[in-house]
């Protein structure tokens, strides 16, 4: 594959320009710090600033990718506006090829636009709706100057064909195509120059599934056929894991962590990063019934105007200590390949053991937690472990009086059946009576036998004495 010849003014085609060798530091930022400034009044003083990037060191090595992820808000795409000096840092130093690129003017950065390129996070408002494609993406050769073998129309089509675009779109305007189809237009206009390095904010956040893997994909031809270095910034981290070497986690304008990607997922350090990871969706039907992982952050994130002291993600997290509230953790390396930010890290030995008592904030968040991660993270953590330890003494306190109700409730239970089943037995002296009784019973019939027949004894005297008397009148008659 040939590329546009970067000298200046000149015609013919060149393979790709050389530049740091695979393995070196092309990019490398000390201190970036950027703070926009809030202004009130009829004066219009600052009366505060908004802290979007608060100082951050990383080094982007050549030929490698960089995933940097993060919440909404923790600076990540002022981050990138940074690097390829679209802003104006407020403090720290930008190196590029080792040299300081930090507060070159226009005339200084034009050269270096050949080399660092943007593709930008929207795809909509990103392209001029009142030019045609081939306006756009040839805008980069007209800028520098550059004069591409066989005309700017023709390797313009040939970009098109590249990013997976018709060559006869050249003429249409973006209104024409799609989401996707845009996206693939704006890193064909920064792949125009053969940059070294390519800062992609988001190019896949506003597409569907289907067009994100197709310009994934893309991104990861064009790296191993150009030999591109990348800064992708995004949201969603299964993309960050397919596309990245490196990844670092951001929050409130910090790194929090920066790791190799296989180390990072397999053991995060940081609470945070570890909280990101257990928000990932595991497409597995068989864990549809299992119990969610899943570790809930308290409250909202702090605002950047005043950020909270000591580590910045303290406020949230659930193993924070007195010394996370007043210091300010270090970006260090705890083992080749991964630094951390964080005085009681996860995976690893605790940065300050002699706090072992939880701030209420960290308590409250521990309640978010789920019990395997809170049991794990009692591993690396005196407090955490002190916590935990507390709380299982107050569970089984909580139910040991209950236990004692449960038993004196089943003695009372069993007395009251022993009770019961006593006097459903049958006595000896009631034994030896119930004959007695039968006797009695039988008896009466017989008595009332009798009483029968002196009934009858008494009818038939009766009737005796009446005939008698009959037979007697007559005599008195004849009388």
């Amino acid at each position: 594959m040939t590329i546009p010849a970067q000298s200046d003014g000149s015609a013919g085609t060149a393979t790709l320009t050389e530049g740091a060798a695979r393995g070196e530091t092309l990019l490398k930022v000390t201190g970036l710090q950027k703070h926009f400034p809030i202004k009130k009044g009829l004066l219009q003083r600052q009366v505060g600033a908004v802290r979007a990037v608060d100082g951050i060191d990383f080094e982007v090595r050549s030929g490698e990718t960089l995933g940097v992820v993060g919440e909404s808000g923790c600076g990540k795409s002022t981050m990138g506006r940074l690097i390829t000096r679209l802003l104006e840092p407020t403090a720290g130093k930008v190196e590029f090829e080792g040299k300081d690129i930090t507060h070159l003017g226009v005339g200084g950065m034009r050269p270096l636009r050949r080399d660092v390129q943007m593709i930008f996070q929207d795809p909509y408002s990103s392209l001029n709706p009142r030019h045609t494609i081939g306006t756009i993406v040839s805008a980069p050769f007209k800028l520098q100057g550059v004069e591409p073998e066989g005309g700017i129309k023709k390797e313009v089509q040939r970009l098109l064909s590249v990013v997976g675009l018709n060559p006869e779109h050249y003429n249409r305007y973006p209104h024409e195509f799609s989401g996707g189809q845009r996206q693939r237009i704006g890193i064909a206009r920064a792949l125009a120059l053969n940059p070294k390095l390519v800062v992609a904010d988001e190019p896949v956040s506003a597409l569907d599934v289907s067009i994100q893997a197709q310009v994934v994909n893309l991104l990861d031809d064009l790296q191993q056929e150009l030999g591109l270095t990348y800064v992708i910034i995004a949201h969603d981290l299964s993309v960050v894991r397919h596309v990245s070497d490196r990844i670092a986690v951001m929050y409130l304008g910090k790194i929090m962590e920066l790791a190799d990607r296989d180390l990072l997922y397999k053991s995060p350090m940081h609470p945070y990063t570890k909280a990101l990871m257990s928000a990932v969706p595991i497409p597995d039907p068989a864990r549809k019934a299992a119990k969610s992982e899943r570790i809930l952050l308290k409250g909202d994130v702090p605002s950047p105007i005043s950020p909270p002291s000591g580590c910045r993600f303290h406020t949230r997290c659930w193993k924070a200590t007195q010394i996370c509230a007043t210091t300010e953790p270090p970006l260090k390396e705890l083992r080749p390949g991964q630094q951390v930010a964080c005085h009681h890290p996860e995976n690893f030995e605790d940065q300050a053991p002699q706090d072992v008592v939880l701030l209420s904030d960290a308590k409250e968040a521990a309640e978010l937690v789920a019990e395997d991660a809170l049991a794990e993270s009692a591993r690396t953590s005196a407090a955490v472990a002190a916590e935990v330890e507390a709380a299982e003494t107050e569970a089984a306190q909580a139910e040991a009086p209950e236990a004692e109700g449960d038993t004196e409730a089943a003695g009372k239970a069993a007395e009251s059946g022993k009770k019961s089943t006593e006097s459903a037995k049958p006595t000896p002296e009631s034994v030896k009576t119930a004959p007695e009784d039968g006797e009695k019973s039988t008896g009466s019939p017989k008595k009332s036998t009798g009483d029968a027949e002196s009934a009858e004894s008494t009818e038939s005297a009766e009737g005796t004495e009446s005939a008698e008397s009959a037979d007697e009148e007559p005599p008195a008659k004849e009388k």
